[in-house]
């Protein structure tokens, strides 16, 4: 039961860091793909920008020398058109772009730089000329290459709103060098001057129409008055478009992502760092259990025991994380924690040498006197009057215990003994390399006294194999008067057990030494499970 409950806590933890590096990884891969799908809508963006932009001043470019032919032009009107001709060829042909200049006089357009004099009253060409202001508008042409499209500039002579220069620009040609769509970002271009639009392949519109999933973007020139008009799919729908090429970039990285995170959630979600955490948050707690004389059934000691309620897995018993505490190299700091609190509850225990403070300890700790110097800071300071005993288990390597440290430990007073003896890798040999002071018979031996033939003959061996040596023996799991007749009878000096006291806080020790009936253990207002521990 208790290896399925750690197996069940440790599957937990897995399960809990694998969705933690799942979940990142699949926030890596969303993020990933929405920062370059972010990316991809503003180069979208930008490439219709451009376009307008470079529309734009290629046309401002185109427009800026007309200014400086018009100063050149206009004096010309009213002179003959045999002197003026010249001077507008010569003007039309510096200017590849323009494909006609003329001069009228009182509305009548006299002098063209390409047909020579002329008398014909400009409105019939062109309705809104004469005009008093400047113009920029888009027409029809009807003298040289009727119907197509063209672009009129018109500049009135200073003194008279009847005069002027006209000049006109081949733009049908100019199109389909800057009007020309530019995809998948650009469609349609649309030119815009006054209330006439001009699109590449489709000539003069009245009016530009977007098609349903399309966008439109409209720049102004600052110079001149004429805009551009841009139509194409929406920036954001091209990049969702073009989100598949980048899903394999984005599958490494997440993964990476993942990985990394798995890695670094090593110890963080992990048995572990949740031991690390309880220890920092103070959720462990030191109980105890009294040992009696079976003489006098005198409480002459008692062994400490660590609780542990986790507030995020409920109350772990000891035989869950014990042996997890001990795989994660974690079984001394909770060690040193019990250490701790004895000493800070010492004056709880009766104040005599012949009381005596069990302490379980791990084979581990024993390693190059690490327990020597544990008991140097924590014990050896409080100058305790009471004996303490080491408790060593016995699925621990014995063996492997630093015989050193033993004979320290010895020197110092402290006492050494062998828990569950009998039940763990049992050797004679190191019974007197180890030369403990108190054997602990497990409580299996105990419970089988009166019913179990084999384990009854195996206790009576390990009583007369204790005494036989000097040793001092302590049963555990006494829970019936049958068994504690039996122990006493067989010279089984202390005893432990439901049958004189189940593991209670510190706090109740002394109300249940004076005699009292201690109600099963409770711990801010929660029943404590009473498991032992090992």
């Amino acid at each position: 039961m208790q290896t399925q409950t750690a197996q069940r806590i440790l599957r937990s933890y897995r399960r809990r860091r694998l969705i933690v590096c799942i979940g990142l990884a699949i926030l890596a891969l969303f993020l990933t793909l929405s920062a370059r799908f972010v990316a991809e809508r503003k180069v979208n963006e930008q490439h219709m920008l451009s376009f307008n932009q470079r529309v734009i001043s290629t046309l401002e470019s185109i427009l800026i020398p007309l200014g400086d032919t018009n100063k050149d032009i206009t004096p010309l009107v009213g002179m003959s058109c045999q002197t003026a001709q010249v001077k507008m060829l010569e003007h039309a042909a510096r200017l590849q772009t323009v494909r006609s200049i003329g001069l009228i006089k009182d509305g009548i357009l006299y002098c063209s730089s390409i047909f020579g004099p002329q008398a014909v009253p400009i409105n019939l060409l062109q309705p809104r000329l004469p005009s008093a202001l400047p113009l920029l508008y888009l027409s029809i042409d009807h003298t040289l290459l009727k119907g197509t499209p063209i672009l009129l500039s018109w500049t009135p002579a200073e003194n008279s709103s009847r005069d002027g220069v006209i000049q006109t620009i081949n733009i049908e040609l100019l199109t389909g060098l800057i009007l020309e769509p530019e995809r998948p970002w650009v469609s349609r271009a649309v030119l815009n001057v006054a209330d006439s639009h001009l699109e590449y392949g489709k000539g003069l519109l009245q009016r530009i129409t977007v098609a349903e999933g399309e966008v439109s973007h409209e720049m102004a020139s600052e110079r001149f008055a004429f805009s551009v008009t841009t139509i194409g799919p929406p920036p954001g729908l091209l990049a969702l478009s073009n989100l598949p090429t980048q899903l394999p970039l984005a599958l490494i990285l997440s993964m990476l992502i993942g990985y990394i995170a798995w890695l670094a959630t090593a110890n963080r979600m992990s048995f572990s760092w949740e031991i690390n955490v309880g220890l920092a948050l103070h959720e462990f707690e030191v109980f105890c259990q009294p040992l009696l004389s079976a003489r006098n059934l005198q409480c002459v000691g008692v062994e400490l025991l660590l609780r542990w309620n986790n507030p995020r897995q409920g109350w772990i018993p000891p035989d869950v994380f014990i042996p997890l505490a001990e795989q994660q190299n974690l079984i001394a700091p909770l060690t040193r924690f019990v250490l701790e609190e004895t000493v800070r509850h010492i004056d709880i225990f009766p104040k005599t040498r012949d009381f005596h403070i069990g302490i379980n300890v791990a084979a581990s700790h024993f390693h190059e006197g690490v327990i020597i110097a544990d008991l140097r800071r924590y014990w050896l300071p409080a100058k305790a009057v009471q004996k303490l005993t080491l408790e060593l288990t016995e699925r621990d390597a014995l063996p492997d215990v630093d015989h050193r440290v033993v004979r320290d430990l010895h020197r110092m007073g402290v006492n050494l003994a062998i828990d569950d003896f009998g039940t763990g890798q049992s050797s004679l040999a190191y019974l007197e390399t180890l030369n403990p002071d108190v054997l602990k018979i497990d409580k299996s031996f105990t419970a089988a006294i009166g019913t179990d033939a084999v384990n009854s003959t195996i206790t009576d061996i390990i009583i007369a194999l204790a005494q036989r040596l000097g040793i001092q023996l302590v049963a555990e799991g006494v829970e019936t008067p049958q068994q504690a007749e039996y122990l006493r009878s067989h010279g089984v000096n202390v005893l432990q057990g439901y049958l004189y006291a189940r593991p209670m806080p510190l706090s109740e020790f002394p109300r249940w030494l004076r005699g009292n009936n201690t109600p099963p253990p409770r711990r801010k207002g929660h029943p404590v499970p009473v498991i032992p521990l090992r």
